[in-house]
């Protein structure tokens, strides 16, 4: 009888040894297909969130070096300084002894989101001293959406 249960007993775990199945396997490729779209579906949403918001605080700090040029230098950039003259002292410019050691941004003049040049035109036509501005995702004027321009004057 010991026999017999110990003959019982192997059978049942090589039948439970022989492995999975096809259709266990496309059960489980269904399972993982399924959670990959629901992934999918809310993570890129949120990282076009986040090239907005990235755009919107890199024109943050571009504006607060234009406001601490300002004070130096008695004045914002002209249209022909542009932004460099954030880091880099302008040739042109009527208090170049008060330009401020190191520039007013680290490095480089920072790009958008999209690796787009920000746009800087004085005197602005939206209200301010200055516009200062991203084309957004399309690089290119207007659009609406991720392709909507985003500028100091637009809501945050």
């Amino acid at each position: 009888m010991e026999l017999k249960m110990k003959v019982r007993s192997s059978a049942i775990k090589r039948r439970k040894q022989r492995g999975i199945t096809l259709v266990e396997l496309l059960v489980v490729l269904a399972i993982l297909a399924l959670i990959s779209a629901v992934v999918v579906i809310n993570v890129l949403p949120a990282a076009d969130k986040a090239s907005v918001d990235t755009t919107r605080l890199q024109i943050d700090a571009i504006e607060t070096a234009l406001d601490q040029y300002r004070l130096d230098m008695r004045g914002y950039p002209t249209m022909q300084q542009g932004l460099d003259a954030l880091v880099t002292v302008p040739s042109d410019a009527r208090n170049n002894a008060n330009y401020r050691p190191g520039g007013y941004l680290r490095g480089e003049v920072p790009v958008d989101s999209w690796g787009n040049e920000f746009q800087y035109r004085i005197p602005g036509e939206h209200g301010g001293a200055y516009d200062l501005y991203s084309f957004g995702a399309d690089g290119e004027p207007g659009g609406e959406g991720l392709d909507a321009d985003i500028g100091n004057w637009t809501a945050k």
